[in-house]
């Protein structure tokens, strides 16, 4: 009795993993790259690149996920239609509403795990990742340090280099820093044996203390610079602002907006909503594109398919877009475009039996 969902549930899981580790290995691959130029940059601490990803890893898979079960199902059954196993089915008393209720064995668990990532777990990630960020704005130009790698201050007029680091962050063997004075267009270079950090009690100030060393001053391109040599030379870490960001949205908790009257977060909320309506629906659209014969090939209707699944999430996109605006009423929403396409899936999967119904009732009817 359960060997036909089970035996459909296995090749539309496997191949759904497969696809969904796939996408997200490309997407996150592109964001990770990006956050590795920031670090590079000395814009964040490097241990915290791997927290960032993690948080922000349900935002990509609400996305990814209901993608990943529309071409698995193009896949599996495609290939189950070419291998004639759907015309074996078929024969073994195995209905179209049939196969669309064994699917949604597969369908229903995803779209849970998509809303419960989309309503919740999402902007709680997010939140973690506001907060992340936060806490790195408030970190100084000492604290970003990185032995081995030219960094940039977060203003751009000073360059840091030290060759290594104490574990403790307190001692700097190999010190080099860059300092241009724009008012003056002049550049100041210290070169040092060692650094070490000192705070001041009384106010709290923090300074790098360098050691035997010498500092160049002067204007680039001119021969009248200064050279000083110095046992100990004091240059002020300056504390850096506290960065205020505002929430993003995707870090506004569900439930926030849920009270909201405002057109940005009634179109948020309508979002959130709508990824995981896009699995059942996605769903009912793959199961008749997935359909062809021997002659067609498995990937015929694959492009066809994926772009109709591109218009699907860019109308979306444009009804959030126009609510937002106020182009377009809340109460309307995105719920047409689901409904647009709830309408596209029905007539595929059972547009043939109307039209060959209403063939039979013409037929049949006297003349």
């Amino acid at each position: 009795m359960f060997l036909i969902p089970r035996y459909l549930f296995r090749q539309l899981f496997a191949t759904m993993i497969a696809v969904a580790g796939v996408l997200v290995l490309i997407f996150m691959s592109g964001r990770f790259i990006k956050y590795l130029g920031e670090v590079a940059a000395g814009k964040w601490a490097a241990d915290i690149v791997l927290a960032i990803m993690a948080y922000r890893l349900p935002q990509f898979l609400e996305l990814i996920l209901p993608l990943s079960l529309f071409i698995a199902i193009l896949l599996a059954y495609g290939r189950m239609y070419l291998e004639s196993e759907m015309v074996v089915l078929t024969a073994c008393g195995m209905s179209r509403t049939d196969l669309v209720l064994k699917t949604f064995v597969t369908a229903l668990p995803v779209m849970v795990l998509v809303g419960w990532m989309s309503l919740y777990v999402t902007p709680a990630g997010m939140q973690k990742v506001d907060e992340l960020f936060v806490e790195q704005s408030r970190k100084t130009e000492f604290d970003m340090l990185a032995p081995g790698r030219f960094q940039t201050l977060r203003t751009g007029g000073r360059v840091t280099y030290t060759e290594a680091l104490s574990e403790d962050r307190k001692v700097l063997s190999g010190v080099f820093i860059s300092e241009k004075d724009r008012q003056r267009n002049s550049l100041s270079v210290v070169v040092a044996r060692r650094g070490t950090q000192y705070i001041d009690p009384e106010t709290g100030s923090r300074f790098l203390i360098l050691h035997e060393g010498q500092r160049y001053e002067g204007k680039p391109g001119q021969a009248d610079y200064k050279v000083i040599e110095f046992a100990e030379y004091g240059v002020k870490i300056a504390d850096a602002p506290a960065e205020v960001r505002n929430p993003r949205d995707e870090a506004i908790p569900t439930m926030q907006l849920l009270s909201a009257e405002d057109l940005k977060s009634q179109a948020l909320l309508q979002w959130r909503i709508s990824i995981p309506l896009l699995v059942p629906i996605v769903t009912l659209l793959a199961i008749p594109l997935a359909r062809v014969n021997p002659r067609q090939g498995r990937f015929f209707k694959l492009l066809p398919a994926m772009l109709m699944y591109i218009s699907y999430l860019g109308l979306l996109i444009f009804a959030r877009k126009s609510i937002e605006k106020g182009r377009l009423a809340p109460e309307l929403g995105v719920w047409w475009v689901h409904l647009l396409y709830l309408g596209i899936a029905l007539v595929l999967l059972y547009g043939e039996d109307v039209r060959m119904w209403l063939k039979r009732r013409q037929s049949h009817a006297p003349a």
